[in-house]
């Protein structure tokens, strides 16, 4: 929707006024920040998903362990007793 109304002349002129807003001093500071958020951001959905993994595997084998505790056997055979 917006690649053919953006040309390299709208980008320049809002670098322009975003220099203007913030001044040159303070873009570096920007900038860094910026990329800490980012770095951060990326550490945490990296450990979401390494929490995920196990908590999956962790239900499936905690779900094999009730349904053979539940059946009062560990070879998985029905129990006999009335």
């Amino acid at each position: 929707m917006f690649g053919n109304a953006f040309s390299g002349w709208h980008l320049l002129i809002i670098l322009a006024v975003i220099l203007l807003l913030f001044g040159a001093a303070k873009l570096p500071a920007l900038a860094k920040s910026m990329g800490q958020s980012a770095r951060v951001f990326k550490g945490e959905m990296k450990a979401m998903k390494e929490d995920d993994k196990p908590a999956d595997a962790a239900t499936s084998t905690s779900v094999d362990a009730t349904s053979t505790a539940a059946s009062g056997t560990t070879d998985g055979a029905p129990d006999s007793k009335p």
